[in-house]
């Protein structure tokens, strides 16, 4: 289970982990090799926000043959100029996704029990706190 730490922090800040573990397992499953390497590769790009080697990722990682990496760069595909846009600007929609399901939590925990009147009150207090 440790090493799935791997995939989302380095191995400095994974704990009871050294570094000679990890190349024994890397040399037991080459595949968890290629894993790693790749997701460290997309987090690079991200954090560098290079657009310029985004093809490159996506190539890499469909020669990887695996398929949940297939299928996360097949999502990617879909709308490749809003993954460019995501790695380029730091703006992001975060507010208003989170205002919307405020707004839809008060709505389902008021369901059939109010009017819209009161919902817009209770929105609208909600907001003011």
């Amino acid at each position: 289970m440790k090493y799935l730490k791997l995939l989302y922090m380095p191995l400095e800040k994974v704990k009871n982990l050294s570094a000679e573990q990890l190349n024994q397992v890397y040399i037991e499953y080459p595949v968890y090799f290629n894993i790693i390497n790749i997701v460290n590769n997309f987090r690079k790009l991200i954090s560098n926000k290079n657009v310029g080697d985004l093809e490159n990722w996506i190539n890499t990682a469909k020669g990887l043959g695996i398929s949940e990496v297939n299928s996360f760069v097949n999502g990617l595909l879909k709308d490749l100029e809003a993954v460019k846009n995501a790695i380029i600007y730091d703006y992001n929609n975060g507010l208003a996704e989170g205002s919307v399901n405020k707004l839809k939590v008060i709505k389902r925990i008021m369901y059939g029990r109010c009017d819209f009147e009161t919902l817009r009150k209770k929105v609208l207090r909600f907001e003011c706190l």
